[in-house]
């Protein structure tokens, strides 16, 4: 049986997707482990879908997550978790946050956003759902979701004996530092409750 564990990343563009896997990325490697990570753009600068996979162990040979081999689906945006649900394993689980974005043909009255989400998601896998753009908003930067959500991933993987606040620090901008300090901080209090 493989020790790899597989997260995927979902998102619209301009989310900070990327960035949260990029801090996930830095932490497992300085922990020692092997890593590979693989990012999807697609239409991300237009709102479109965004998908970053990260893959870690002792020995990884490939980036790509195929479906049914996720063991953790972080989903920046509700709608995002439905379309990629099918890529977490049976026994997988998912950290959502539940803000909203309404695509262009929602926006345009071509359809309606999708209803029901969450509660058809919970019907099939264990989801932690949290509004990580709210923590991030009431702690002053509506931007720092994603680290919210990171510190949701890091509770929810156990992954506790990494310097992760070091390495936000280095890793984000200066000006930034002490809102993701602080967003981190609540994603893990968030996804304890």
């Amino acid at each position: 049986m493989s020790d790899v564990k597989s997260v995927l990343f979902v998102g619209v563009g301009g989310q900070g997707t990327i960035l949260a896997s990029k801090i996930l990325t830095i932490g497992l490697i300085e922990h020692g482990y092997d890593v590979k990570m693989s990012e999807v753009h697609g239409m991300s600068q237009r709102g479109g879908s965004v998908s970053t996979q990260v893959r870690f162990g002792k020995k990884v040979y490939s980036p790509i997550i195929g479906e049914g081999s996720a063991d953790i689906l972080v989903s920046f945006e509700e709608m995002e978790a439905a379309r990629y649900a099918r890529f977490l394993k049976k026994d997988g689980k998912m950290v959502v946050n539940t803000t909203q974005i309404p695509s262009l043909p929602v926006l345009s009255g071509a359809c309606q956003y999708p209803q029901g989400i969450l509660e058809e998601l919970k019907k099939h896998v264990p989801v932690r759902d949290l509004d990580a753009t709210k923590i991030a908003t009431d702690l002053g930067n509506p931007k720092s979701a994603n680290v919210v959500l990171l510190g949701a991933l890091i509770e929810a993987l156990g992954l506790h004996d990494i310097d992760w606040k070091g390495i936000i620090a280095k890793t984000v901008k200066p000006a930034f530092v002490d809102i993701n300090l602080k967003a981190f901080d609540a994603g893990m209090a968030a996804a304890r409750q």
